[in-house]
């Protein structure tokens, strides 16, 4: 078995090889073929703590209105629905953060929109709805040659093996069915993160939160990016003001891909190029 002090340098008998000139391009490279890869977000310690402070303070809002009683009976307490459309500021800025705008620039092709965007709690020592295998185009059996959704999921807290951190099955986004038991035993791997990056996912590959073993919840923001071909999980554009928004963002917020509700608003969007 080779170590990673001694893989071969040389090659032979290669016809074509991937460049890579940036750390971009060297974790889009591990998205296209392993359908996962961690991207650092560029936030400081000072930015990451009020990311974490905000995350709170926008979770006991949501509690207070929505109930914690109907939360855990739609079996829904541990997550922050769309909190970039009540939450402030911040959760705006993580869904348009530089560094993974960049990123998916690179890994879908023309235009892509923000489907969703959650807040995740995993909490100690329980079970919870994203602790199970999944696609995040659940329920489709099928490839691409290229990505046509990806997941990116920032890290409030870090993500250790104690606490739970994401278990994917690498290269699974190639392949249309989940695999036997015995294979998701012997190939799963668990992906460990700082706080404050990017867990960065083929939506098609296989992926399921582990079980915290610790005493402290662990916390994330999910967001689903895709081509502009699946209607939004929650339309963002109906829950927050345009105003202030550049082009660029209303693009991936999804104002410009609003379905027509008339002929006449169709041919309207044909008329001013945006449909």
């Amino acid at each position: 078995m080779t170590t990673n002090n001694n893989i071969p340098s040389a090659s032979y008998g290669i016809l074509q090889q991937n460049l890579c000139e940036s750390t971009l391009d060297e974790v889009a490279e591990q998205i296209r073929s392993l359908g996962y890869a961690i991207l650092d977000s560029g936030y400081t310690a000072p930015e990451l703590q009020s990311i974490s402070e905000k995350f709170e303070r926008t979770r006991e809002r949501y509690i207070e209105i929505y109930g914690e009683a109907k939360l855990k009976n739609l079996n829904e307490f541990h997550t922050i629905r769309s909190p970039l459309t009540h939450g402030g500021d911040a959760f705006l800025r993580l869904a348009l953060n530089e560094n993974l705008l960049s990123l998916l620039k690179k890994l879908i092709q023309g235009e892509f929109i923000l489907n969703q965007q959650n807040g995740v709690i995993n909490p100690p020592q329980e079970t919870y709805n994203q602790g199970a295998w999944h696609r995040d185009l659940p329920y489709q059996h099928f490839v691409s040659t290229k990505p046509i959704a990806i997941n990116a999921l920032f890290c409030v807290d870090d993500f250790t093996f104690e606490n739970g951190a994401t278990f994917v099955l690498p290269a699974s986004h190639k392949s249309e069915a989940f695999p036997s038991e015995n294979y998701v035993k012997k190939n799963a791997l668990q992906v460990e993160a700082k706080a404050g990056s990017f867990i960065v996912l083929d939506c098609m590959i296989f992926h399921a939160g582990g079980f915290n073993k610790t005493d402290l919840e662990r916390r994330a923001v999910n967001h689903l990016y895709n081509i502009p071909y699946f209607k939004q999980q929650i339309n963002i554009p109906m829950n927050m003001d345009n105003v202030k928004l550049s082009d660029e963002a209303k693009n991936i917020l999804g104002f410009t891909y609003a379905e027509p509700t008339s002929i006449s608003g169709y041919f309207s969007k044909r008329t001013s190029k945006e449909y």
